[in-house]
């Protein structure tokens, strides 16, 4: 198998300012859209639909076309033979995954409120969204919230997810990832977390971008790493135990 640096690349960057669908149909990306503002909403920074989180997943999930980034930003790699193969697949799986999740939120929808999730209020949207996850809404957490954070912890493989899962899990990447893939438009969850980022992956390719500047102090590898940091106390006792005995 080639290295990817050497597979052709295709097509261009993703267009921000489309919201025209690759794969969803209208109601399905009105759809989504929603869930998603109600996944990371909107407050005093921007939320999922001001980063085009549904346009990211849109593209994620219309073929194999947006799946590898090119190093410079330019387009996206060209999958071929098995790796294409196994995406084509999976991307299968994962539509008719979303299909299914969408319809079943309107049936919920329906049947609670008489009308489509994507013209519910706020409230009866998040009514919805645990209706169909079975697990209570999150409440808001920040870096001093105590208590036990594991269950806001996910991975980054989508593969055997169901629908839900699978939702929050692209909501999470689409408002965080590299504008190239279609979300995190106009940087703005970046500049949300404080987070300067590369203007494109360009930048990070030639080390025109990068965080050297913000390592400004000198660590011992002792000083981060525990296991390290006993080996050298133990050497220092083992020194100093020598010593006494000359």
């Amino acid at each position: 198998m080639t290295s990817k640096a050497d597979w052709p690349v295709m097509g261009s960057p993703v267009d921000h300012e489309s919201n025209k669908p690759l794969f969803f149909e209208q109601h399905e990306w009105e759809t989504i859209e929603a869930a998603t503002a109600r996944i990371i909403p909107t407050d005093h920074d921007p939320g999922a639909r001001e980063a085009g989180v549904v346009r990211f997943i849109d593209h994620y999930l219309s073929g194999i076309d947006y799946i590898y980034a090119a190093a410079d930003g330019s387009g996206f790699l060209m999958l071929e033979g098995k790796e294409a193969d196994a995406w084509r697949e999976r991307i299968a799986e994962m539509q008719e995954n979303y299909r299914q999740g969408i319809r079943k939120l309107d049936e919920i929808s329906r049947e609670k409120f008489g009308a489509a999730f994507k013209d519910l209020s706020d409230d009866r949207q998040d009514e919805v969204l645990v209706a169909l996850s079975g697990r209570p809404k999150p409440q808001p957490i920040s870096l001093t919230t105590e208590g036990d954070h594991s269950t806001f912890l996910q991975g980054s493989f989508d593969e055997g997810m169901d629908f839900f899962s699978a939702l929050v899990l692209h909501t999470r990447q689409g408002f965080y990832c590299d504008p190239v893939y279609g979300g995190n438009k106009d940087h703005v969850n970046w500049k949300v977390i404080g987070f300067p980022g590369p203007k494109s992956l360009a930048d990070t390719n030639t080390c025109k971008y990068s965080v050297q500047e913000y390592y400004v102090e000198d660590y011992d590898w002792a000083d981060l790493i525990p296991y390290l940091k006993e080996r050298e106390n133990s050497a220092k006792g083992e020194e100093e135990k020598q010593g006494e005995q000359q």
